[in-house]
């Protein structure tokens, strides 16, 4: 399963993901928080291509203080590379046919694109009396 990190794509590495804690995108943060000081990768599956669940998640674990390493992996897309650093992945994941589907240099020029941050809303001032 290709993986793509701010590097470009690359190859999985196995060996080094083997204690990684895999939860779906209705996985309940906070019930994590007290393993956060024992996880290096937490690993969040994208079941579906519409289900953006996986976003607010990771955006809410970094929120609560993980500081390790989240990888979102299923059905994403190049053009979501971007928003899903911004929201706190650090690499996506994504089989290997979707990966040769849209092409490996649409990875990396995913992957070279500065990332924003999310959109936040702001509520307006109130006019001057």
């Amino acid at each position: 399963m290709p993986i793509v990190d701010d590097h470009g794509p690359r190859a999985d590495d196995d060996a080094r993901d083997a204690g990684a804690l895999r939860i779906g995108p209705d996985a309940d943060p906070a019930a994590l928080a007290a393993q956060f000081d024992t996880l290096g990768l937490i690993v969040i599956a994208f079941e579906k291509y519409a289900d953006g669940r996986g976003f607010s998640l990771a955006q809410r674990l970094r929120g609560l203080g993980f500081a390790g390493r989240l990888r979102a992996q299923g059905w994403l897309l190049p053009d979501q590379y971007a928003y899903a650093r911004a929201c706190g992945f650090d690499d996506v994941a994504v089989d290997a046919d979707h990966f040769a589907r849209h092409g490996a240099q649409a990875w990396a020029a995913a992957a070279a694109a500065p990332v924003a941050p999310p959109f936040r809303s702001r509520r307006r001032a109130a006019p001057a009396a």
